[in-house]
């Protein structure tokens, strides 16, 4: 059963999106590395549509989603999951009606984070600006991705050590350049598991169609708008 702290996506089709020949080529690239069995890590700068079209990817493959998104203030335990809280127990026995036996019991109660749902039910995992989180927090990415075997903490209560990562698990990563405030280095090891693609902004045929979808603009409107963005680009 997945605990209610973890908020799983219904893969839909985004609304208003734009599927041009560019965006279909990344797309069937992708989906083929998928269908291979690599994790898929989408990398480029702000406004190159990497959170869209690993969303667009996630619909594609068809499984729930699970989604984080990468802060320098997440450790190992904010993917995994930890011991959030208390299960409360009181026994109150009236057997004999002149002696009340009265008993209470409060122990840590461990609940399971998004990666860890992610692994064990065979969903997508979409992490989102992964390299803002240190890159001691994904270590733990290193066996799931390779062995396909997740280590479990020790608080965790079972008598198994390790999670079988479910075989319909898929991961899609996203990340800016390195040269980006906040961002840090990934690990080596963690890189050679994943197939980066490298994104740039979209071609014009592209941009004119996304601006026409999201303004409502006629096509000469939205070329208009396109060429000035475009000019105003190149003069840095």
């Amino acid at each position: 059963m997945i605990n209610e702290m973890t908020t799983v996506l219904e893969p839909t089709p985004l609304p208003d999106f734009v599927e041009t020949k560019y965006v279909r080529d990344i797309t069937n690239r992708a989906l083929s590395y998928i269908q291979a069995d690599f994790p898929i890590h989408f990398r480029g700068a702000s406004g190159t549509g990497k959170t869209t079209l690993a969303m667009h990817l996630a619909n594609k493959i068809g499984r729930p989603v699970v989604m984080i998104h990468g802060d320098e203030e997440f450790t190992t335990s904010d993917l995994v999951g930890g011991e959030y809280g208390y299960r409360y127990r009181k026994v109150v026995d009236r057997f004999v009606s002149r002696v009340l036996k009265y008993e209470e019991d409060m122990v840590k109660r461990w609940v399971d984070s998004r990666l860890t749902v992610a692994c064990k039910y065979g969903f997508t995992l979409l992490y989102d600006e992964f390299t803002r989180s240190r890159p001691e927090t994904n270590n733990i990415l290193l066996s799931i991705l390779q062995e396909k075997m997740m280590d479990l903490p020790v608080g965790r209560g079972g008598e198994e050590q390790y999670l079988r990562v479910d075989p319909d698990f898929t991961a899609i990563f996203t990340s800016n350049p390195e040269e980006y405030a906040g961002v840090h280095r990934s690990q080596d090891a963690l890189r050679d598991r994943m197939i980066t693609m490298d994104l740039d902004h979209f071609d014009y045929e592209t941009e004119v169609a996304i601006t026409r979808a999201k303004s409502k603009l006629s096509k000469q409107h939205a070329e208009t708008i396109v060429n000035i963005v475009r000019a105003s680009q190149a003069l840095g």
